[in-house]
């Protein structure tokens, strides 16, 4: 999982005026929990953005005054309307604990139901899983190429190294299904063999 780097400043106040003033000069309000005590700060809305807008996950390192915390996204507020960052939850992680986080799903490979005609889609496109901070990916990359058509991945077909998926074994992650321009084609081959078959009768 690749680390980001980002400096942040303690607060001493909260509530909603003193967020507005924050949030007026470019600075989000944050809070870091999971280690001693809940650590208040105020971060830039720039340096979240390659950790926000991403759809992999990434361990933060935060820097405030001097003191690095390890640790990772895990909830963002966004406006309803303007969807501008409100309010971020870094939770504090440790190199020897393990943490579950949900990562994105990437899909690999050529399907063997796209040659067929077939259209793979992606059903769960977030999977809980837990490890070591270090030893999590950024995604979770499956693959697809032996998936052919009518047929689904489930979360209990999937192994990564040092990961644990936490979501039921039953999980759909991806399914294969016949486009409706193949089944056109299909039913129009169908219907142009039936009578060929009645003439040979």
């Amino acid at each position: 999982m690749k680390t980001i780097e980002i400096k942040g400043s303690l607060r001493n106040e909260t509530g909603k005026k003193v967020a507005k003033i924050y949030r007026k000069n470019e600075q989000v309000p944050a809070i870091l929990y999971g280690g001693d005590t809940n650590i208040m700060l105020v971060v830039n809305e720039r340096d979240l953005r390659p950790i926000i807008y991403t759809p992999a996950v990434h361990i933060v390192n935060i820097n405030i005054d001097g003191k690095t915390y390890e640790s990772i996204v895990k909830d963002i507020q966004f406006h309803p309307v303007s969807d501008k960052i409100l309010h971020v939850d870094f939770l504090h992680v440790f190199d020897d604990k393990k943490v579950t986080v949900a990562l994105p799903v990437l899909l690999t490979g050529l399907a063997e139901a796209a040659k067929q005609g077939g259209k793979v889609l992606l059903i769960t496109r977030k999977l809980r899983a837990c490890g070591f901070p270090q030893e999590l990916p950024e995604m979770l990359e499956v693959d697809i190429t032996n998936l052919g058509l009518g047929k689904t991945i489930m979360v209990g077909d999937l192994s990564f190294k040092n990961v644990e998926l936490v979501d039921l074994k039953s999980t759909v992650v991806a399914s294969a299904q016949l486009t409706r321009a193949a089944k056109g084609t299909q039913t129009a081959e169908e219907t142009a063999a039936a009578p060929a078959a009645e003439t040979k009768a």
